[in-house]
């Protein structure tokens, strides 16, 4: 078997967003892939929800920190296949753009530590930043990365982060 691929996700805070993806690919993708996360300004902890939610869909949550970016520039990181960028608005944060020639796209996902509202609102909003997370993660593990050109690859990553396919 080859390595597996590498793939960043990439957010701000690196506490909720990228933290989520990380853990689902690196459940639904394993052996094919490797995720890792970080944000470009990591506020140094993960969101307790986020945390939270993992534990409870029986995720393994040992790798759970913030981390900087920088840390996956450094010599002897990981070199990146793909990097996503998971902000929901690439306006208003500070997504990095990420050096060397990894295929890249944006998947953005509103920002559920953002939502104010009871506990019950903030819980949905962490639950549906994972459903559709999840959605896209599962359609990107089944891309037949053997097989399928760079051009058609990078399209397909895009239209991911665009919508999801409709069923039917």
């Amino acid at each position: 078997m080859s390595e597996p691929y590498n793939v960043l996700f990439l957010c701000t805070g690196n506490s909720a967003r990228s933290i989520l993806a990380e853990a689902i690919l690196n459940r639904v993708g394993a052996g094919k892939f490797r995720a890792y996360s970080a944000g470009s300004h990591p506020n140094g902890e993960v969101h307790p929800y986020a945390l939270q939610l993992l534990k409870t869909l029986n995720h393994d949550t040992s790798f759970a920190r913030s981390k900087d970016w920088q840390e996956f520039a450094a010599p002897g990181a990981p070199e990146m296949n793909f990097v996503f960028t998971v902000c929901d608005n690439a306006a208003n944060e500070s997504c990095p753009v990420w050096p060397g020639q990894p295929m890249t796209a944006h998947w953005g996902v509103p920002d559920p530590a953002a939502v104010d509202g009871t506990d019950a609102e903030k819980h949905l909003a962490f639950h549906e930043a994972y459903r559709m997370l999840n959605n896209r993660i599962s359609i990107f593990v089944s891309l037949p990365m053997n097989t399928i050109d760079k051009l058609a690859l990078q399209k397909r990553l895009d239209e991911i982060g665009r919508d999801l396919p409709k069923a039917g």
